[in-house]
Parts: structure tokens; C-alpha cells; sequence
């Protein structure tokens, strides 16, 4: 089942224009929920925005996309870096993955409260951008880990891109902008329905609920610092 979907995914890129940016769209979801590498930033940021206490809809939903464009961008940078050297795209190598597993520990162990971590100090004393930098920094961090399992799903994508630049140079960063889009999407509705729950559940700072969503949530972000480890051995 799941190889009949890549497969039209991939004959669909071919299609017309419209069909073509659809089908990039759906690699870009794929590329979160089928990916182990990408599900662990799930859980990264439920935990993250449970830990910031009782904030709007609005504000979690920034806060979801500050982190999500914070992995776009960190992926795209690998992805240019590491072409330029001749690597396989997005490749940082075993140390750059013990790395970010290295950041997925210590963010799991402040979840399940065994460390401090102080978010506030993260946003410079500036109460309107609280919570954002350090998103911006989770981000940015974690992208450093996933460029071997992004350009994976990105490769039929980019294949498409790279017959069209010459000819059609908007059509191949629609479709480059449409990936990143349906990646983003997934983790952006999981940050904010976090909040929606929390508001319709009436969850306090204090709650046992909060309490446990972020411990689970630190087990998750732990298992997949694990799995980042394991994946370059």
C-alpha cells in the first residue's frame, strides 16, 4: 500500500501543473509521518508548548511555525553545504546526528523534570517573544539531524526541480515551497491542537494531565535521540 502511494506520488509530479504542486504537497506531509526521524519532533513539540504554560491559540500556533521553519531552514542550508562538497545532500555525518541526539536528551530530560531549563532567559527578558527563540533554537538544532531522512523523500521532488529550473524557474519553486509546506502543516496543527485540547479539557499549569503529557512526551523525544544514534551505526 504504502509503495503503490509513493509510486502515484511520484508519476504525479509528471502530471499537469496543479496536480504536480498537489503531489508535492503529499511528499512534504509523508516526509513527517512516515519518517521515525520526523515523528520524534511530534512529541518535541507538544512537550515544548505544554511547558509554556496557558498561552492562546495564536501564540501556539507561531510558536509551531517558528520551530517548523526553523527545520526548514537549518535542512535547506545542509542540503546547499553539503551538495557544494560533493556529499550525498543533507549527509552531516554520524557526528552531526550525536549532535542533535545529544540536544533530544537533555530536552527530554527537562521534560520529564530532571533538569532546569529556563525558556525565559532563551527569550532575552522580552515577554512578546517568549517561547519563540527557543523554538526558533529547538528548530534549528533539530534540523541538523533529519537531512539524510528529508532529502529521501524530497528526492523525487527535487528531481522534477532540477529538469524544470532552466525552463520554468517559478514552477520549480512553487513545488519546492508546496514540499515545505505540507512538511511544516503536520507539525504546526500537532503544536496547535495541543493547545485547543488543553483549552477544551480546561487544563491548569498544575494539572496531572499537563504533568504526564509532558513525561510522555520526554520518553518519545529521548527514544528519538536513541533512534538518531542507532540510525548512523
Amino acid at each position: 500500500m504504502i509503495e503503490e502511494i509513493f509510486t502515484w506520488l511520484t508519476m504525479a509530479l509528471y502530471e499537469n501543473a496543479w496536480i504536480a504542486l498537489s503531489a508535492s504537497f503529499g511528499w512534504g506531509i509523508l516526509s513527517i509521518i512516515l519518517s521515525p526521524c520526523h515523528l520524534s519532533s511530534i512529541p518535541l513539540i507538544v512537550g515544548f508548548i505544554s511547558s509554556q504554560g496557558k498561552i492562546n491559540t495564536k501564540r501556539t500556533f507561531l510558536i509551531a511555525l517558528v520551530f517548523a521553519s526553523g527545520i526548514l531552514i537549518t535542512i535547506a542550508l545542509i542540503g546547499i553545504i553539503t551538495a557544494a562538497l560533493g556529499r550525498l545532500m543533507g549527509d552531516v555525518g554520524k557526528y552531526g546526528n550525536y549532535f542533535v541526539a545529544a540536544i533530544f536528551f537533555v530536552v527530554g530530560l527537562y521534560m520529564l523534570d530532571l533538569i532546569k531549563l529556563s525558556w525565559d532567559k532563551m527569550a532575552l527578558g522580552q515577554t512578546k517573544t517568549k517561547g519563540l527563540r527557543a523554538a526558533l533554537a529547538l528548530g534549528l538544532l533539530f534540523g541538523i539531524g533529519l537531512g539524510p531522512c528529508t532529502f529521501a523523500f524530497m528526492a523525487p521532488v527535487l528531481g522534477v526541480v532540477f529538469e524544470t529550473a532552466q525552463t520554468n524557474i517559478f514552477f520549480s519553486i512553487a513545488l519546492l515551497l508546496l514540499f515545505a509546506i505540507g512538511h511544516c502543516s503536520v507539525i504546526v496543527l500537532a503544536g496547535t491542537l495541543t493547545n485547543k485540547v488543553q483549552q477544551y479539557l480546561n487544563w491548569s499549569d498544575d494539572s496531572k494531565a499537563i504533568t504526564w503529557i509532558k513525561r510522555a512526551c520526554g520518553i518519545l523525544v529521548i527514544l528519538g535521540g536513541g533512534y538518531l544514534i542507532v540510525s548512523v551505526n
